[in-house]
């Protein structure tokens, strides 16, 4: 076993161990792989957790939830519920105040329609849509009490069945950038050459709906103090929640403190402040005790969003020689009657592949459910499963290796919005990962490659995902003792925020790691943007960065010490007193003129077995260009934790709805299938691909939660059509669709 213990291109589970470098005598804390910072807290159960912080005389609360999907409560009973041990309230919509709800629309809400109004009238939207919260001493007294309430319903038609509803365009779709474009875009003619190419694909690809399993449930604690309200909340923005819970109420979001230090996975379903939230602060703002509201698993399934089901066609023609000379994308995903819910469904496809013909339109349904949200790599997972398995069909239909295919179709500029690309590694992707993975070796016949009973598969896709970079601040504090403390109110929901934003403050002031105290989650640190879409390094770190480096200038200048490797303890001590700094960082006018991405390529091998229809995923190798990679270690880790998701994606996972009421029989880990250890390969390789981009932000990072995710679906779906001949183009393949 080899031990690594600088930035190295490739790590394997089955070969290789990262350690970290001892970081207490070296300031050089960028590119190390550093182990994380809190890992010690976490371990030892010393890290809290929303449900895990204590309140004087705290009150416990339960929802009671719809049993219908659409219609109205003609009446509701509580008097059992009332009259149960220990309960304190019990609020619905007759007793519950009239709430202000505010306009308020953060960037990760519905840009149109209006949020959930909870326990302010007697309508019902979708199933499991709170109509009433108990207050009890106890969780299990709150609990018994939920279970009394009796509603009775004026039931109306709900329209459940995806197949039946006619979707519609949108109002708008956000861009990758950030800007608002049409739901319909075209380049060329797309449809003359699509009749006109001598070779076509056109097929229909189904996602079904997919829900977010993080480890920590979704919990609230609410405490007022007069008009000043504090919530210990699961989120990736808590200022995003002092804003939302500020318009609900009516308050100004600066009398709300929002706390969350620790988020135990969210993967999207923490980018909103759902009616849980809400809900917590009504119980205590009516029985005036601090209240606290966990959700349950089944809940979360009814109350936190989901990865929409999504239906798209795409049609491709290309010439004998597998170029490309027309794209035809076409999708739609539900959403709620009362939000309109879209994501970046088509935006890879805009920009991955050169062709001169492109035609993307992305259209929603609305049935009578709750509001989907975003899900890890939102839009560009869904979208690039589509396009990747309808290149690996045209290669195949062509004769042509599916690398190739995609190298003779590498576009030289974002042929969409006609602008250079600030860097593009997709070719050395294709290259380092396919030299790792051994592609050279695969037989293209399908069927061919055995390994005793099993059928062996090789597939691959491309992955891509946006740079995104939002305005962020920051505060840097040096202190007479030589050690700094470094703070924002972003979030970690376990990629090690803590750690890589500790590495980049300790670089920039010259100080070692362990001299360095990081601070986050808290509305009283300064603001910065939601913990998501794989922008909290080049967001968060260049405020970082900049906070950090004019403290370090002031003290240096106060203590009269110059120099670039002059002493930044030394000047404290001189100085005797504290400095302290706050910078923000936003995108400047000049990185308007560069498309920006990360690129990635995905190879797996999966082993089927004929009889049953299981299958395995043996090897997975993923090369990505993202720019500067701050710490390998945890690079690698978010990037094998992408890996596993896209196997959940293209094997497992799967929300089931029933089309008579909306309710879903397997909201619960015992039969939602995720996977677990025993379905992670024994080998998962990644590669960094070497990457300097000035044109990104002040650390030239891209970001790697969401692309590790992109791609391995495909990948994997068509690995399973080399191994079987058989095409799976409804997710996921289940051994049902193998048999």
């Amino acid at each position: 076993m080899s031990t690594s213990t600088s930035t190295s291109t490739s790590t394997s589970t089955s070969t290789s161990t990262s350690t970290s470098t001892s970081t207490s005598t070296s300031t050089s804390a960028i590119g190390q792989p550093a182990s994380r910072v809190d890992g010690r807290l976490k371990v030892t159960g010393r890290a809290s957790y929303a449900a895990e912080f204590q309140a004087p005389n705290l009150a416990h609360a339960a929802v009671v939830r719809s049993t219908i999907a659409r219609g109205r409560i003609s009446a509701i009973e509580t008097a059992r519920a009332e009259r149960a041990p220990g309960v304190i309230a019990v609020l619905t919509h007759r007793n519950t105040p009239r709430l202000p709800y505010r306009p308020h629309k953060g960037a990760t809400d519905p840009a149109q329609g209006e949020r959930l109004h909870v326990l302010q009238d007697e309508r019902v939207h979708h199933q499991g849509q709170p109509i009433a919260l108990v207050v009890a001493q106890t969780l299990e007294q709150a609990q018994h009490a939920a279970s009394l309430v009796r509603a009775t319903y004026a039931s109306e038609p709900a329209v459940l069945d995806v197949s039946k509803a006619g979707p519609v365009l949108p109002t708008q779709e956000k861009t990758d950038q950030g800007a608002a474009t049409p739901p319909q875009t075209r380049r060329g003619d797309p449809d003359a050459a699509l009749a006109a190419a001598p070779r076509k694909v056109d097929q229909q690809y189904v996602i079904p709906r997919e829900h977010h399993n993080p480890i920590e449930l979704h919990a609230t604690i609410a405490a007022w103090e007069g008009e000043r309200l504090t919530l210990w909340d699961k989120t990736q923005w808590v200022h995003n929640v002092a804003d939302e819970i500020g318009a609900v109420f009516g308050t100004p979001a600066a009398n709300i403190r929002v706390v969350s230090p620790f988020v135990g996975g969210a993967f999207g379903s923490g980018l909103r402040t759902w009616p849980h939230v809400t809900l917590a602060a009504l119980g205590a703002r009516a029985t005036g005790r601090p209240v606290k509201l966990v959700l349950s698993r089944r809940e979360m399934y009814y109350g936190t969003g989901y990865r929409p089901h999504t239906v798209q066609r795409v049609a491709l023609g290309a010439s004998p020689d597998g170029r490309l000379q027309a794209i035809v994308h076409d999708g739609w995903q539900e959403t709620s009657t009362y939000e309109e819910f879209s994501e970046a469904l088509l935006n890879a496809t805009r920009v991955l592949h050169s062709c001169p013909n492109v035609s993307t339109r992305h259209r929603i349904a609305r049935l009578s459910v709750h509001t989907p949200t975003y899900m890890r790599a939102p839009g560009e997972a869904s979208g690039v499963f589509a396009l990747e398995c309808a290149m690996d069909e045209l290669a195949a239909q062509l004769g042509i290796d599916p690398v190739e295919l995609r190298l003779r179709n590498e576009p030289q500029r974002d042929e969409f919005r006609n602008l250079p690309f600030s860097s593009r590694a997709t070719r050395e992707a294709y290259r380092l990962a396919a030299e790792r993975f051994g592609w050279s070796r695969r037989n293209p016949a399908t069927g061919s490659m055995r390994d005793g009973r099993w059928l062996i598969g090789w597939g691959m896709a491309t992955a891509t995902y946006p740079m995104n970079f939002a305005p962020a601040s920051a505060r840097a504090r040096l202190l007479p003792d030589g050690t700094a403390e470094v703070s924002t109110a972003s979030s970690d929901m376990g990629p090690g925020t803590w750690t890589s934003m500790t590495q980049v403050a300790a670089e920039t002031l010259g100080l070692p790691m362990d001299r360095v105290r990081f601070m986050l989650g808290d509305t009283r640190l300064p603001r910065a943007p939601v913990h998501g879409g794989s922008m909290t390094m080049a967001s968060v770190g260049s405020a970082v960065q900049a906070a950090c480096r004019k403290v370090r200038q002031d003290a240096l200048a106060r203590a009269g010490i110059g120099g670039d490797i002059a002493d930044v303890g030394e000047a404290m001590r001189r100085l005797g007193r504290p400095v302290e700094a706050t910078e923000s960082a936003a995108p400047d006018e000049q990185s308007k003129g560069f498309s920006k991405h990360a690129f990635g390529a995905v190879f797996v091998e999966v082993a089927v077995d004929p009889d049953l229809g299981e299958t395995r995923v043996r090897r997975m190798v993923g090369a990505y260009g993202a720019g500067r990679v701050i710490n390998p270690k945890l690079a690698r880790s978010q990037c094998i934790g992408g890996m596993i998701g896209g196997i959940g994606m293209a094997l497992m996972e799967h929300s089931v709805v029933d089309g008579r009421n909306g309710r879903m029989p397997n909201a619960n880990l015992a039969e939602y299938a995720v996977p677990v250890h025993a379905d992670a390969p024994p080998v998962m390789e990644v590669i960094f691909v070497p990457e300097e981009d000035p044109h990104l932000n002040p650390l030239g990072v891209k970001g790697l939660g969401e692309i590790a995710m992109v791609g391995v679906a495909p990948a994997i779906l068509n690995a399973i059509h080399h191994a079987t001949g058989r095409r799976i183009r409804q997710l996921p393949a289940t051994p049902d669709k193998l048999l």
